[in-house]
């Protein structure tokens, strides 16, 4: 996965907090996941994708407790997210800070993207997966809502106005202590992550504004996001876009396009990087497919449908290719 699909260390450090905050070491849980001491210390230390899951699903495994995201998601305060909760802290306005998350939440992590919709009855913050998440969905977006509502509570002095959070997947056994922690309705299986409150909240003037940092902090984190997008390879800015659009895999004459290049230019660039379209579209594809499959959402025809495969003999071939297996027997390992 590319660099944007991780996250920095101080994402992690809390849930080695957690677990020694229960009376349990943190050697058993690096050792599953692969990890020493020595990995925690790293101040530049990024985890991606795969190396997060492992250190979430064995946390979760170890402490025997499902709840895990929320009592993470707890120590997550303006300051885990350094320059970005830094900027937002000083702001003006809510709506100031939420825009500050929203724009620079890439500095962090794209796993998880941040955007704030007003109507003129509600305004929501809202919170969608930039990558699938699979079997860490739960416990990451617990983790990263109550985060951002922490950050609103301190920006605000404990004024956040949150009326209701919802999640995307069913509710836990656990989902009284969910509205206990974030102090609000929380509802279940509804069709989007975030919370939402009167569209007035947004508003709200903030005791800790500080212009003069504010504008220090932004510039700071624009700096940052230019430096990224400058480094960022075209290999990750293709995946991402396939990502984005797995709906509908674009076909390599329109991501040129949208990259305003030729499609030659664009397979000479993937080349130069040591890849090809095709093989990022195949490895978004692989992704995307275990983690259809570890979901049990969608029939065996509409994850190839999903994927594009108008056969699912094709994408049952690919599908062994990938991992040694065909995918039936892959989702009864998973499920069994």
């Amino acid at each position: 996965m590319a660099d944007n699909l991780s996250v920095p260390i101080e994402y992690v450090r809390p849930i080695a907090e957690q677990l020694r905050g229960i009376g349990l070491g943190t050697d058993e849980w690096l050792a599953r996941s692969g990890l020493n001491a020595r990995d925690l210390e790293d101040d530049e230390r990024r985890f991606a994708y795969p190396s997060l899951r492992r250190l979430i699903l064995n946390a979760m495994s170890i402490a025997r407790e499902p709840a895990l995201g929320l009592f993470v998601g707890q120590r997550l305060v303006a300051s885990t997210h350094g320059m970005v909760g830094a900027a937002a802290i000083a702001s003006d306005t809510v709506r100031q800070a939420v825009g500050i998350v929203e724009r620079y939440s890439r500095l962090r992590t794209s796993l998880v993207e941040i955007n704030h919709e007003v109507t003129a009855t509600e305004g929501r913050v809202i919170f969608t997966e930039g990558f699938p998440l699979g079997d860490i969905q739960r416990p990451l977006l617990e983790a990263v809502v109550l985060s951002i509502r922490n950050l609103l509570d301190e920006v605000t002095m404990g004024a956040c106005e949150v009326e209701e959070v919802s999640f995307p997947f069913e509710a836990p056994e656990y989902a009284p202590l969910a509205r206990s922690i974030f102090r609000c309705d929380v509802r279940y299986g509804q069709s989007w992550a975030g919370f939402r409150g009167s569209p007035s909240w947004l508003d709200v003037p903030l005791g800790l504004a500080n212009p003069a940092a504010f504008d220090e902090a932004a510039q700071i984190c624009q700096r940052e996001l230019a430096r990224l997008a400058q480094n960022e390879t075209f290999a990750g800015r293709v995946q991402r876009l396939l990502l984005d659009r797995q709906n509908g895999f674009p076909s390599l004459q329109v991501a040129a396009r949208l990259f305003h290049l030729t499609p030659r230019t664009l397979h000479r660039r993937l080349t130069d990087e040591g890849t090809s379209y095709r093989d990022l579209l195949e490895s978004v594809r692989h992704t995307l497919a275990v983690e259809h499959l570890k979901s049990g959402s969608f029939s065996m025809d509409e994850v190839a449908y999903r994927l594009g495969y108008t056969d699912v003999a094709n994408f049952r071939r690919a599908f062994k290719r990938w991992e040694k297996v065909p995918p039936s027997v892959f989702r009864g390992q998973m499920t069994g």
